[in-house]
């Protein structure tokens, strides 16, 4: 049966579709009558007209068998075995890598918007950039406006300041605002303030009350409290704590009185 099957895979791989043995093959399979029977009326013919040495050297007619099933080879699956890419192509893998890393970690993190409002003011020599406790102008019973009031008297300047302009909100609620970060809030404060005070007479010191104010219009931070700040193009400047700040820690009044003496001959020496 073994030598059958390896027959038939040569027979196969040769192309050849139909075949005749001329004697009997040992373990083949018996041939159909049907098949043969052309071949067994016309062999007297054959035999008759042809001699027997030309019979034996002549090949044997072979009938075309349609139905003559060809057992196909048995082919093994191919089984891939993964090898290690070329020391090159790794290299450029590794650099496509490092790349697309890098443009992830380049992408600056989006940061929020800061929150604030500011009111600019007008009190005598000065000008004071407070900020709003609770985002809305200041109130005349407000304790936050009282303490103002006290600041302002300690200062030697009028208690009753002058609105300039309308309170600033941040983050601009306009349509079609893009960029709304902390550099973008700073440019918006620092012109509307400038912009506002050169409709105004001179002023001998802006007043910075608040961290936002301090960090948005002075460009600087929270240790910068009671101390005289030079900003450009809005000249001398003065950075307190938020008011709502010194009602709750009213420790540091003190620091800020002793920090208003020194101050105060500015915009004295100017009335």
């Amino acid at each position: 049966m073994i030598a059958e099957l390896r027959r038939r895979a040569y027979l196969s791989a040769m192309q050849v579709a139909s075949w005749l043995p001329r004697v009997e093959l040992p373990f083949a399979a018996p041939s159909r009558p049907e098949l043969l029977q052309p071949l067994v009326e016309a062999e007297p013919e054959v035999a008759t007209a042809v001699p027997q040495a030309v019979a034996e050297a002549a090949p044997a007619y072979e009938p075309p068998l349609a139905e003559t099933s060809v057992v196909a080879p048995v082919t093994r699956p191919k089984i891939e075995v993964p090898r290690p890419a070329p020391q090159g192509r790794m290299a450029k893998v590794e650099a496509v890598a490092a790349d697309a890393e890098a443009q992830v970690t380049s992408q600056p993190t989006p940061v929020a918007p800061p929150r604030f409002a500011l009111q600019l003011l007008r009190a005598g020599a000065c000008a004071v950039l407070v900020e709003l406790p609770t985002g809305e102008p200041l109130q005349g019973r407000d304790p936050a406006y009282l303490l103002l009031k006290d600041l302002l008297r300690a200062a030697g300047l009028p208690d009753s300041p002058q609105l300039i302009g309308e309170p600033v909100r941040w983050p601009l609620l306009v349509r079609g605002q893009i960029d709304q970060g902390p550099q973008a809030a700073l440019e918006y404060v620092q012109s509307f303030v400038g912009a506002r005070l050169e409709e105004q007479e001179p002023c001998s010191c802006l007043w910075l009350v608040g961290l936002p104010a301090i960090r948005f219009a002075g460009e600087a931070t929270a240790e910068a409290y009671n101390r005289e700040l030079q900003v450009e193009g809005l000249g001398a400047a003065w950075a307190l704590p938020g008011l709502e700040l010194l009602m709750d820690e009213p420790e540091r009044k003190r620091e800020l009185w002793q920090a208003m003496r020194r101050v105060r001959q500015r915009w004295l020496a100017d009335n």
